[in-house]
């Protein structure tokens, strides 16, 4: 089975027990299921964060999941070659909600969280694709996953992400 049929699968059966009402999703994974999610740099805590989000507030979609999903793996194996972080970004961290960079209030936070994501250094209780990184990127018209991977193309440069949101706001109005 493909990677990402797996993913799917383990998503949909995390899903049927949010919705049963097992909220210990610490129990929610075989020892399979957590080697797996490692071997594609996805945290238990991550994938539990999108499915309680999809259930509760319908967003973000599954697909959603797998596409972020998808660029962490590729990445993990693209640029870390396979190794896991041992770095952690917490709360503590993470500019402020209303910290701007180019005029535009939330992105140093979102940019952090998604330069985190790529390199699988989140604190557990920091989710990328969270409330109000959806809202921020919708209201922008950039998907989370391609705003992961402008990220990861532009590297530390601040500017190139200043203009792929700059420029998807134009096209937006």
């Amino acid at each position: 089975m493909t990677w990402d049929l797996q993913f799917t699968e383990l998503f949909d059966r995390c899903v049927e027990l949010y919705r049963s009402g097992n909220t210990d999703f610490e129990r929610y994974y075989s020892e399979d299921d957590l080697k797996f999610l490692k071997g594609i740099g996805c945290k238990p805590r991550e994938l539990f964060d999108f499915v309680e989000d999809h259930v509760d507030e319908s967003d973000p979609a599954p697909s959603t999941a797998l596409l972020i999903t998808a660029v962490r793996r590729d990445y993990l194996h693209v640029v870390q070659n396979g190794q896991l972080s041992g770095h952690q970004i917490t709360r503590e961290d993470l500019p402020s909600f209303g910290d701007t960079l180019g005029e535009i209030a939330y992105l140093p936070r979102v940019l952090t969280k998604a330069r985190a994501k790529l390199r699988g250094e989140l604190d557990p209780d920091i989710m990328y694709c969270c409330g109000g990184d959806r809202k921020f990127l919708r209201e922008h018209g950039i998907h989370p996953a391609d705003f992961l991977r402008h990220v990861w193309a532009a590297e530390d440069n601040d500017g190139k992400v200043l203009e792929l949101v700059n420029s998807a706001s134009v096209n937006q109005r």
